[in-house]
């Protein structure tokens, strides 16, 4: 009997114990959290490994496509650029420009006219038109004829093959000798040297006149001349001139501008 009794508390408390630990087992587990310097020391592994494997292949490059070609334009360099006439006023010639706006100072060509007609940018007007003055007569420019832009201002040609030669203000020979050759070229719009660089003698140059080195004579540098009309400024020049080149040798540059001859 009494076996028996302890047989089955035995079997009770096995099973208590059994339905226990189920419950123990089923219950969710509370979730590791790793420490601030476990975490950082964990990325650092990973950025070291990860740096040492080998780089996979290269992409290959991607083919051009069929935009824009890489040339650098800004919208005051567009050199090559081709505009249209909007308006002509006797020597003052409007142009618009839809991209490449040039600057001023900059030389334009029109295309397909008679002439070589060549304009000079001398204002911006706003809405890409710019305002240029034409180097010859604009009989026969229409609107809408084409302009184009050569990105650089009017340079003429210099050096020993332009002595003795006339030349128009776009550096065409006028004196029918023939081309001007030379590979040397300046643009008329020049800094003037500095102050530093010039000059600064007390010298006086003998014209070889008698009445000018007698009464008022001419110091080196800088010196102006005026006269009324028909007093003979242009025969002083021209005597000048002749007699400081047989004297000296020098280079002597006349420039006549807005001058009427004679009759």
């Amino acid at each position: 009997m009494a076996s028996r009794r302890l047989l089955a508390s035995l079997l009770r408390s096995s099973a208590s114990r059994s339905s226990l630990s189920k419950a123990l087992n089923s219950a969710p587990k509370p979730k590791h959290r790793p420490s601030p310097v476990g975490c950082f020391l964990h990325r650092v592994v990973g950025y070291a490994t990860s740096a040492a494997e080998p780089s996979s292949s290269p992409s290959p490059p991607k083919s051009p496509s069929g935009g824009p070609s890489g040339k650098i334009t800004d919208e005051f360099t567009g050199k090559g650029a081709v505009g249209k006439v909007c308006q002509v006023i006797g020597a003052v010639v409007d142009v618009r420009f839809e991209e490449g706006l040039p600057p001023i100072l900059t030389a334009l060509e029109v295309l397909d006219n008679q002439i070589r007609l060549v304009l000079e940018v001398a204002q911006h007007l706003g809405e890409s038109v710019v305002r240029c003055i034409a180097m010859d007569g604009t009989e026969g420019l229409v609107r809408g004829q084409r302009v184009l832009n050569t990105g650089s201002p009017i340079t003429v040609p210099v050096g020993r093959a332009t002595l003795g030669r006339i030349m128009n203000v776009i550096g065409e020979p006028i004196d029918e000798r023939g081309d001007i050759k030379t590979d040397h070229y300046l643009p008329i719009h020049r800094e003037a040297p500095a102050f530093l660089e010039q000059a600064i003698n007390n010298k006086i140059l003998v014209t070889g006149i008698k009445v000018v080195d007698l009464l008022a004579p001419y110091q080196r540098g800088k010196i102006g001349l005026f006269g009324g009309a028909g007093v003979g400024e242009t025969v002083l020049i021209m005597e000048l001139i002749n007699n400081v080149t047989k004297a000296h040798g020098w280079f002597l540059i006349l420039c006549i501008i807005s001058y009427r001859t004679l009759p």
